[in-house]
């Protein structure tokens, strides 16, 4: 019987260094998935991007991790933006997304150089043609179009379906009218198109009929408007395992299939190939990051055992959101068989709200108060997300690798709770 160990370290002495709950990161799994898009992507195919969707989790450390591997950034907001920059992330690798850009969003963007900008609304080119002007630049941008196919994941999470708040439809003139507005404009320059399908998706098909559909759009636009699509983001979503014991998805599983469409249709079509981008996120961080908490208490009822612990909803608010699924262990002797055999688990924490839930249906050792268990796939989604409700602490985050570990993010102080909290009379 053994502790378990992640990235080589002891969990049992990180949660004594560092204390719980804690985000713990295996930097070698992420650095290996970087290498499997270089290998299997980068070095396979001609002309080809790959970007890191750094909604999923990002720190300054992460940003730096992410430019060593040679990948670029994906972010959506003016926080992302700036820890991006601030980590002197180079911007011409950076990428601006989101579907409610403000103006000083984009007015840091083209002031800093960031490599393109996916418009979302028509509104946003005269935004970014303005701030152009202003700083004597040609700003690269994507439009982003919403290829209208309904992706086999939780609503939650489906981003290109028609209705979707997210890019332009399909129908209608906002989108060829703002391509000719583009065009026309002496401070943009438009590259090409952006759609994104989903996430946690482990299917192709909707990856491939959307991408037929843009490629459809493609020729349209090319025989009506003269326009050559010269970028094509194909967004990310590559689905993420939720246990350990079961390998992993390979990157190649997609981009394989959408790569091979791309070209085809393109020569079947006399169209230029673009310049292919990738978005990956959840896929990339994922299954690198486990979650440590304390077992604070044990409430045994009829046919249900509630085991609670030091955190919640807080640090993790993925169940309460959308489902997500998790697999837990209890860290000394993890390798033991479960015990609960006999009763239905959840694991549950200590926020005010009935839906505080990390595991439903929970398979794991026996434990008691004072026990640390870890969660595993927790990397994406959960620091990003984390937040003071009930006025909890965030807790650090922890880089491991071959035995070391590294502390990059501190864990929230009481003070840091009530900064910015102003006491009046």
């Amino acid at each position: 019987m053994a502790n378990l160990k992640w990235g080589g370290v002891d969990c049992l002495e990180l949660a004594k260094k560092f204390g719980t709950p804690l985000y713990v990161y295996d930097t070698g799994i992420i650095k290996s998935r970087c290498k499997e898009l270089r290998d299997t992507f980068i070095n396979r195919w001609d002309n080809v991007r790959v970007r890191y969707a750094s909604k999923a989790f990002l720190t300054r450390s992460m940003a730096k991790l992410i430019e060593h591997e040679g990948i670029g950034l994906d972010v959506v907001s003016l926080g992302e933006l700036y820890t991006a920059l601030s980590a002197k992330f180079p911007p011409e690798r950076i990428e601006m997304n989101g579907n409610a850009k403000s103006h000083d969003e984009i007015s840091l963007c083209v002031k800093s150089g960031v490599g393109r900008i996916i418009v979302d609304h028509p509104d946003e080119l005269q935004i970014i043609e303005k701030y152009a002007q202003e700083f004597g630049r040609v700003q690269k941008i994507l439009i982003r179009a919403a290829p209208g196919v309904d992706a086999h994941t939780h609503a939650y999470i489906a981003t290109g379906q028609t209705g979707s708040k997210f890019g332009f439809p399909l129908d209608g003139d906002m989108l060829p009218d703002s391509i000719k507005y583009a065009m026309k404009s002496e401070y943009l320059n438009l590259t090409g198109l952006h759609f994104h399908v989903g996430s946690q998706l482990f299917e192709i098909d909707d990856y491939l009929k959307s991408l037929d559909i843009i490629i459809g759009l493609m020729k349209k636009l090319k025989d009506s408007l003269n326009f050559t699509t010269h970028e094509l983001n194909l967004g990310g979503g590559f689905g993420a395992v939720i246990n350990p014991a079961i390998p992993a998805m390979k990157s190649s599983f997609y981009t394989d299939s959408m790569m091979k469409l791309l070209h085809e249709k393109c020569k079947a079509y006399n169209l230029e190939i673009p310049r292919a981008v990738i978005e990956p996120g959840r896929w990339i961080i994922s299954e690198s990051g486990i979650t440590l908490y304390t077992v604070e208490n044990i409430k045994s009822l009829t046919g249900i055992t509630f085991i609670a612990v030091n955190g919640g909803m807080a640090d993790n608010p993925r169940y309460a959101l959308s489902q997500a699924e998790y697999n837990a262990v209890r860290v000394k002797n993890f390798d033991e068989p479960v015990n609960y055999n006999n009763t239905q688990v959840s694991i549950v924490g200590k926020c005010c709200e009935s839906g505080d839930i990390l595991i439903e249906n929970a398979k794991i050792q026996e434990v008691k108060p004072g026990d640390v268990i870890a969660l595993y796939n927790t990397g994406a989604y959960t620091f990003s997300m984390s937040s003071s409700y009930n006025k909890l602490q965030r807790p650090a985050v922890v880089f491991v690798e071959n035995g070391n570990a590294k502390l990059v993010v501190e864990r929230q102080s009481l003070e840091d709770i009530t900064r910015g909290d102003l006491l009046i009379d």
